[in-house]
């Protein structure tokens, strides 16, 4: 029998509540403080080539971990999931500010995801206990301000430590911020036990796990043209089966990772797909862009990372009017819709950007991008957890951040892939003269490269970057238009007003 739910004053949720904001912020910054910081860190370390996986490497582990985090909280409560998960969390951030090199940075990196993967998917979860269906918009919305802040610091912060003090200390930055969090987590959030038998599906998880890394693999040297052995064919075929064995053993678990019945559910169905297709398009993008404005622009870290300010108002904008709307009219479905509309736009007024479009033009076109973005990251997450059963809705959760994190995933495997092909391919058309004076491939040209080049032969290698780039963003609006299709389809379902009922959802549980 399920014990009886502690009652929370509204005071004491608001501080748990900004708790789980911390708790957010410290995902959130670590991946946009990362972003401008790259560049930097792979003139330091070397190997260009593995420039994406910095990134993919949290990402791929941060989706492995994230359906056991949404299952382990519905069993055992989110607060000792939370704290868990910040635990591994600030390890990680200490083994990435020691990296010797890059192969040990990507290692670092997939300890660090293993403690991201529980972030997200836990705060989503807490505030899904805390507030009732129509509230709970609101109150996501005002969490995008974390991202927002996280996006506002993140970038410059990233490109003045790395070129002040070193890049190690974007990553050692966390360690206070989590400790302090863990410990006021322990004092205030109060006990509770969820009363259900704890029974976890490892099979199921190993299983999804072993079937997105292979599809984040196989996207990789697919689609980066590095690779032409027999991997490219047996990564699909090693996915499949491992997606297979994984709903058979769906369908016999006690405690499914991922309720096979919740998908059944046309808005959670169709929200998985539109998040993983907005995760290869957007959040895949996050640390390309870097990339992009460093090596097409010519702009030092600390000024490009400014760039990223426009885009964190957008989605601040974006996200806190969307869930004021959505509170005020239930409606959630014109959002997601209106988001996957204009990335089309975005994307394809980024494919014409070289090196002589104006800065303006640019901070413009990051601000409708993240505004993309906010228009539909919480309003899809409002939709799944009120189309879910009240006992999946950790679960429900976990699988919507699953999928946007296997989109980020594969979209910075895949963007990569087709950023590093289309820097071959133009290889072929460029001077003699710039060959003799660039010190590797153009797949190794860093913008510290660039920057030690004759001023003709730079400007040559700058126009290949720009092109290269521009596969990477009419493949982004070919996703959003299959997004925009998908959203379509989306039921336009009107979220009812109603008192949160006493019971394990309506306060958080340990």
């Amino acid at each position: 029998m399920t014990a009886a739910a502690p009652v929370l004053t509204h005071r004491r949720k608001m501080v748990i509540y900004v708790l789980v904001l911390v708790g957010m912020f410290m995902a959130s910054l670590d991946m946009q403080i990362v972003a401008t910081a790259l560049p930097t860190i792979a003139a330091d370390l070397g190997k260009l080539e593995l420039f994406g996986w910095v990134g993919a490497a949290y990402l791929l582990a941060t989706a492995a971990v994230t359906p056991f985090y949404g299952k382990l909280g519905d069993l055992f409560g989110r607060k000792k999931v939370f704290m868990v998960a910040i635990g591994l969390f600030v390890i990680g951030s200490l083994a990435c500010g020691f990296a010797w090199s890059m192969e040990s940075l990507i290692t670092a990196r997939v300890l660090q995801g293993l403690g991201g993967g529980g972030l997200m998917t836990s705060a989503f979860g807490i505030i899904a206990d805390l507030f009732e269906p129509r509230e709970r918009a609101k109150y996501q919305g005002y969490s995008s301000a974390v991202f927002t802040l996280s996006g506002l610091i993140g970038p410059v912060a990233g490109g003045v430590i790395s070129q002040a003090i070193g890049w190690e200390y974007i990553f050692l930055i966390n360690l206070p911020i989590g400790v302090a969090v863990i410990a006021v987590l322990a004092l205030v959030m109060p006990s509770f036990e969820t009363g259900r038998q704890p029974s976890i599906d490892y099979p199921g998880g190993l299983l999804l796990a072993g079937a997105v890394t292979a599809t984040v693999f196989w996207a990789e040297e697919a689609l980066g043209g590095g690779y032409g052995g027999v991997m490219v064919y047996l990564l699909p075929v090693i996915a499949l089966a491992a997606l297979a064995a994984f709903v058979l053993v769906e369908k016999r678990a006690v405690e499914p990772i991922v309720p096979l019945h919740v998908l059944r559910n046309r808005t959670i169905a169709l929200a998985l797909v539109i998040s993983v297709i907005s995760g290869v398009a957007t959040l895949g993008m996050l640390n390309y862009f870097a990339l992009f404005l460093q090596t097409v622009t010519g702009l030092p870290p600390a000024y490009a990372g400014l760039l990223f300010l426009p885009s964190s108002v957008g989605s601040l904008v974006a996200s806190i009017g969307t869930g004021y709307i959505v509170a005020r009219t239930g409606r959630y479905k014109p959002f997601p819709v209106a988001a996957m509309a204009l990335g089309i736009l975005v994307m394809l007024a980024f494919s014409t950007v070289h090196a002589a479009t104006p800065i303006w033009v640019i901070g413009i076109l990051m601000f409708f991008f993240s505004f993309s973005i906010g228009l539909q990251m919480q309003t899809l997450m409002v939709a799944v957890q009120s189309s879910a059963p009240r006992r999946d809705v950790g679960a429900a959760t976990g699988t919507l951040t699953l999928a946007r994190m296997i989109g980020a995933s594969l979209g910075l495997a895949a963007n990569g892939g087709i950023l590093t092909a289309g820097l071959l391919r133009s290889q072929t058309g460029i001077s003699a003269e710039t060959l003799a004076v660039m010190p590797g491939t153009m797949s190794e040209m860093t913008p510290a490269a660039i920057a030690t080049l004759p001023a003709a032969a730079a400007q040559e290698v700058v126009e290949v970057f720009a092109t290269a780039f521009g596969s990477v963003f009419y493949f982004g609006a070919g996703l959003f238009v299959v997004g925009l299709i998908c959203a379509l389809f989306v039921e336009n379902k009107k979220l009812e007003q109603h008192k949160a009922e006493p019971g394990p959802q309506a306060a958080v549980a340990e």
